[in-house]
């Protein structure tokens, strides 16, 4: 209680008071706003993750703003928390269907108050001895939580408290005066309920995308912001002299509508569209009639099984017909100026090669999702390596050009204590049980809109067929569509499905791209991801916008699969195979940039992350398809920058299993060597201790002696002129790496001599004259540069341009003595901890082995985000002069700087979380379990730790 009360009284005083505070407590006031680097969101959802009861009085609530709650409440309820949330129909703007929403969620009861003008928007999170608010601005609405100028404050509270008091009592006071929410109620509500017109408007102008508008009789296409950026670098690639473009666009994008715009600038006298599919084909005929609304009807034609419209001006032809020999031949080469091939993913195959290769047009535009293809076509080279413009999933979800999505990943239904696997027998995944559970989280989740329409994807036919069969007797009409089926049967059911008369069709791979169902407002996944670029697009089936939706919901049924790390990698677009990335990105409770967000249910979280823990993501196979598919991107071998530039595997994935760039070349692309032993030692060098980019002094340092010889003391000068967090201190340390002293003994062998020469005690710097030389070889020469520039892009990416720690950068023992200017690398002996150099750097592993020896068995834990409790190593009491040292490290001016890993799989790296100083009268002997000696004591952190961090430590 008592420290509670400290921890108030400092908070308060920092955001109230004094702001120049240094140890602030857990409960600093906050502004809570929306930008670039928070948003409302994450906020609300860490203080529900912590609380043990809640309390939200708001007038607003859209089923979008419920539904980024929605996982998080659900395991709420499976800890047994509840709570409460008071509304009203104010103004008519919450609809009958939210209130619906509201009725599911087991652990919420819900009142309605009929105060004239409750305009409410308050937050309460109980705990154990004080409250956590947030008033302000925010209804529960995506847009206000995620999107809006919003200012809500955040701030605590004890029990005792007069403010907290008086804010519960008025919500208990209209509580009691409220109506609870009932099927009836909303039956009532449904009959008076009126969509406001500002709503109405507000729909209309989601609708932005492809809006057709009247005037003066033409029809005029709005377009959105790829068309807008598409078109005009079209329009230059094409004043460049260039006869070949390709456009990378995300699906739901309108690449089709934009090809027509670019058609219509370009004004071809003859023009050709080449679609894999006839649905395809009458779909993209349609959109260019509207484009070219001034062209007559008679001079679109198609070109398939049915329809032989030779002579048409805009030809829509399917490649299965115009690549038949008897067809193509009756085109001359140049007939058409301009050519566009639709999923030009699928040029590889032969009869496209026929007609690309046959076909001599003027300009030639291949579009695209997804360009990265395991076939040995090379798409890029196909179309002259001319991206004209490139947009992904993330920016365009940014952008408002696709549907919002809540994405749900929920743990698949689990018998006996046994969760779907890649192995599990179809009678197991059709199960009675099984389907029931499928019903009642699709249940949960929902969709926008009023009539479910949705997709779900499974791994066999034969499931499909079943589950199909099972989910039309629940009353859920469900239609299973296979490769066996004809196109008049997909079209027939996926005209039901656009009608309302069915709720579901069910398939396996036959809807991953190149069909268009705007109406679908729910996407089900029922199988492994076995590919992020599949995930992209079957999660894309539901990005396009429509007027039935405001969003799309996407439940994602996650078992036992040793694929799940691919989650991350697909719904985050990045392709760096950095675990650590990964790890952030489940953690992180608003990843996504709009009004999109990304849930996962704890279980299912797990599940992620043991994959992602047990995944080998620098597989040799993973090294050698990223290389390629950089190389196809560029037409030329990558430098370890392009990795970086073309979104690919990090660089530290491909060196941690390769001793330099040039080795892996050397053994999977020229098959013979290029350069020295001992230039190849010297890469090693590099790639291993510089490219990190831990201090810029050490990349710099370099640099400088590249150009000539230095001084000490002139070397210190231009690196401060450089770098004015550069220290006296790090120069040396810089040396002393560059020279090999810093490091361990033996490391020549693998290093190769040092790279410079330091003679008459700093008087003259150099570079090595073996250095020098291979300097000289272009292929050496190369390799360096692109490590200099790698270094600098870490050093200002990755520790923000700083010399110093990173507040939750990850950093292995080594380069905390790197960074703190320690004489030698003496991370083999510092273990646990060591104080030295007036620098106690603690490490702690917070979730041990299960085998791990009883005498190194700690059990370190915090005890909430500012205070930890530690222990000494064994065999210490009060009276060990390490023990006092430690003590007393605040009298000996000797910091405390702590780092924790979640587990020993997290490899060596720990989060830095900041300094923390010995809490007073804290220190007790203690006895480990075999009954040795050891010393524990409360540490507290300068800086609670943050919430998302927290939790992933922490959470078993």
């Amino acid at each position: 209680m008592e420290n509670l009360i400290d921890d108030l009284k400092l908070s308060l005083h920092k955001g109230f008071i004094d702001r120049s505070l240094v140890h602030q407590g857990h409960h600093v006031p906050k502004l809570l706003i929306n930008n670039e680097e928070e948003n409302v969101l994450s906020t609300v959802i860490d203080e529900l993750q912590k609380c043990q009861s809640f309390m939200i009085s708001v007038a607003f609530i859209t089923e979008s703003g419920l539904a980024s709650l929605k996982a998080h409440l659900y395991d709420l309820a499976q800890k047994g928390v509840k709570g409460k949330i008071l509304t009203s129909n104010y103004l008519g703007f919450n609809t009958p269907k939210m209130y619906e929403e509201l009725l599911k969620l087991d652990n919420v009861e819900v009142r309605l108050t009929e105060v004239p003008g409750f305009h409410a928007k308050g937050y309460i999170f109980e705990h154990d001895q004080f409250s956590s608010l947030i008033v302000g601005s925010s209804n529960l609405t995506s847009n206000a939580l995620k999107v809006n100028y919003e200012h809500n404050i955040l701030f605590s509270t004890h029990q005792n408290g007069d403010l907290v008091h008086r804010v519960k009592h008025q919500f208990n006071e209209l509580w009691n005066q409220s109506t609870s929410l009932t099927p009836e109620w909303i039956a009532e509500y449904r009959k008076i309920y009126e969509p406001q017109t500002v709503k109405d408007i507000f729909a209309e102008s989601r609708l932005q995308t492809n809006l057709i508008h009247r005037v003066d009789e033409a029809v005029q296409i709005q377009p959105n912001l790829m068309q807008v950026e598409a078109l005009k670098s079209l329009k230059e690639v094409r004043a460049q002299g260039e006869d070949k473009a390709l456009i990378i666009s995300a699906t739901g994008t309108g690449k089709t509508i934009m090809s027509a715009l670019d058609v219509r600038q370009a004004e071809p006298k003859r023009f050709l569209f080449v679609v894999h599919s006839e649905t395809i084909l009458n779909d993209a005929m349609k959109a260019y009639q509207k484009v070219l609304a001034t062209e007559p009807t008679s001079a679109f034609g198609k070109l398939s099984g049915t329809h032989k419209d030779i002579n048409a001006k805009y030809l829509f032809a399917t490649v299965q017909t115009l690549s038949k020999e008897a067809i193509y031949h009756q085109f001359d080469p140049t007939t058409f100026d301009y050519i566009v091939f639709d999923e030009a993913h699928r040029s590889a195959a032969d009869t496209y090669q026929r007609i690309f290769h046959y076909f001599q047009p003027k300009f030639m535009l291949g579009m695209t999702a997804t360009p990265e293809r395991t076939d040995d076509l090379n798409i890029f080279e196909q179309f002259d390596y001319n991206v004209a413009y490139e947009i992904r999933l993330q920016k365009a979800l940014e952008s408002e050009i696709l549907c919002p999505f809540h994405y749900f990943g929920v743990s698949d239904y689990i018998q006996d204590g046994i969760s779907v696997d890649d192995n599990s027998q179809l009678r197991y995944l059709t199960s009675e049980e099984r389907v029931k559970y499928i019903l009642d989280r699709t249940d949960y989740y929902g969709y926008s809109g009023d009539t479910l329409k949705g997709l779900i994807f499974v791994s066999r036919k034969n499931e499909a067929v079943e589950l199909a069969e099972k989910l039309t007797n629940h009353g859920i009409a469900t239609v299973a569509l296979t490769g066996s089926d004809s196109q008049q049967r997909r079209n027939e059911v996926i005209q039901q499905l656009k009608d309302g008369d069915i709720n579901y069709i069910i398939t396996v791979d036959l809807f991953n791209e190149g069909i268009d169902i705007p109406e679908i407002n729910q996407v089900v996944m029922l199988r492994g991801t076995q590919s992020s670029i599949i995930f992209v697009q079957q999660l894309g089936r539901g990005l396009r916008k429509s007027a039935n939706k405001d969003y799309v919901t996407v439940i994602d049924f996650i078992g036992n699969y040793k694929n799940n790390y691919l989650i991350p990698i697909a719904l985050s677009g990045d392709h760096s195979h950095n675990k650590d990335n990964y790890r952030k990105f489940l953690t992180d409770n608003a990843p996504l940039k709009g009004v999109s967000t990304i849930n996962f249910e704890e279980v299912a979280k797990n599940k992620v992350f043991e994959s992602i823990q047990s995944a080998t993501l620098n597989e040799m196979k993973m090294i050698v398809e990223a290389y390629q598919n950089v190389k196809n991107r560029i037409g030329s071998i990558p430098t370890l920058m392009d990795f970086i530039e073309q979104n690919s595997i990090d660089p530290a994935v491909l060196l941690s299993k390769f001793a330099n760039y040039e080795e892996f070349l050397e053994k999977k692309v020229h098959k013979q060597k290029r350069i020295t032993e001992d230039a190849s030692k010297n890469l090693t060098f590099m790639s291993k201790e510089l490219v990190q980019g831990l201090k810029s002094s050490d990349y710099m340092t370099i640099e400088l002696l590249v150009e000539q010889d230095e001084s000490f003391d002139s070397l210190v000068q231009k690196l401060q002129e450089k770098d004015s967090g550069i220290s006296e201190a790090d120069v040396r340390t810089s040396l002393r790496v560059l020279d090999q002293s810093f490091l361990k003994a033996g490391l020549d062998k693998q290093y190769g001599p040092p790279i410079i020469n330091i003679r008459q005690n700093g008087k003259y710097i150099g570079l090595s004259e073996q250095f020098k030389n291979n300097l000289e070889n272009d292929v050496f020469r190369t390799h360096f540069e692109d490590l200099m520039q790698l270094s600098h892009y870490k050093h200002l990416n990755d520790y923000h341009n700083s010399n110093r720690l990173v507040l939750y950068h990850k950093y292995s023992r080594k380069d905390f003595l790197r960074i703190m200017n320690w004489e030698k690398d003496e991370s083999s002996t510092v273990y646990g901890y060591k104080q030295k150099y007036q620098t106690l750097p603690i490490f702690i592993t917070y979730h041990k082995k299960e085998d791990i020896s009883e005498t190194t068995a700690y059990e370190d834990e915090f005890l909430n985000q500012d205070e930890l409790k530690w222990f000494t190593r064994s065999n210490r009491s009060l009276k060990s002069p390490e023990v006092k040292n430690v003590i007393h490290h605040q009298a000996l001016n000797t910091p405390i700087y702590i780092f924790v890993k979640k587990e020993d799989a997290d490899g060596k790296n720990f989060y830095y979380l900041g300094n923390a100083h010995y809490m007073k009268d804290s220190a007790q002997d203690a006895k480990m379990p075999e009954g040795k000696n050891v010393v524990t004591m409360h540490l507290a952190m300068e800086t609670p730790v943050r919430d998302d961090v927290y939790r992933y430590l922490v959470e078993k």
